[in-house]
Order: structure tokens, then C-alpha cells, then sequence
């Protein structure tokens, strides 16, 4: 014990800054937890899938339309809340939201959970990460352009 001791006495700034980092890990995910945020990984998303859990994409049209999850509906995050009714009938299903690295879908989950759905969760590192597991990806549709 006297040497982690010496090591710290010996290197302040690196001890200060591992106390800081890990306060502020645990600020964060204390914060996620108050915040009843739930992000799942890629294979938790496929077991709530085959569980009839409901996919919302919440990217860019045109970001769906380049590759997304099986059966997902796009509900853009500009247009989540004009067009969040949509949801209003799947208040006991499980809905999954997904964007492209997990920040917007948290918002969406946030958003959705105010609305009163109860199991609501988000991918985690979005559709980065679903394809950097090898998971399944639909695309290529081409959208119409709005003249």
C-alpha cells in the first residue's frame, strides 16, 4: 500500500487525472441511469427483434435509404415529434431507436419515454456499430428527389 502511495506523491498530475476521469465516468452514468436511459448492444437489439420489439430509425431519409435494419420505419429525428403518433398504438411493444452512433437515438428514447412508452431503448453506437458486429443491413432504394 506505501507504494501506491509514493507513486502518487511522486506523479500528482497523472493521479489527478485518473481520480477525474473516473468521477466522471461515474457522474455519467449516474446521470444515464436518473435519466432512465437504456442503450443496448447490437445482439440485445436482434433478441428484441425477434421478440416483436419495433425498429425507428431516426436518421436522414437519405441515410435509410442507404442501409438500414430490417423492417425498421423511419421516423426522421428533425420530424420526431410531428410524427411520433405514429406510435402512439405500440405503447406495450418494445421500441428500439437507432441513428447513426447512439446520440440522437438517446434523445429519441428520452423523448419517447415522456410520451409514456415504457420499453424503449437505443442502439448502442447505432449503425455503426450493428454493421461493425455483421449484422444485417437493407439498402438501396433510391429516393425520389422533391422538385
Amino acid at each position: 500500500m506505501d507504494r501506491y502511495f509514493e507513486f502518487a506523491s511522486n506523479h500528482v498530475l497523472l493521479t489527478v487525472g485518473l481520480v477525474l476521469s473516473f468521477f466522471m465516468l461515474l457522474f455519467s452514468e449516474l446521470q444515464r441511469k436518473a435519466r432512465n436511459l437504456t442503450s443496448v448492444e447490437p445482439q440485445d437489439v436482434v433478441k428484441l427483434i425477434n421478440a416483436d420489439a419495433l425498429v425507428v430509425d431516426v436518421r436522414s431519409a437519405e441515410a435509410y435509404a442507404k442501409g438500414h435494419i430490417v423492417n425498421a420505419r423511419n421516423i426522421p429525428f428533425d420530424e420526431f415529434d410531428a410524427q411520433a403518433s405514429k406510435l402512439d398504438g405500440m405503447k406495450k411493444q418494445a421500441i428500439v431507436a437507432v441513428c447513426d452512433a447512439g446520440s440522437a437515438a438517446n434523445r429519441a428514447v428520452d423523448r419517447l419515454q415522456k410520451a409514456g412508452i415504457e420499453k424503449v431503448y437505443a442502439l448502442r453506437g447505432g449503425m455503426t456499430a450493428w454493421s461493425e458486429a455483421g449484422l444485417p443491413v437493407v439498402g438501396g432504394k433510391k429516393l425520389k428527389k422533391k422538385r
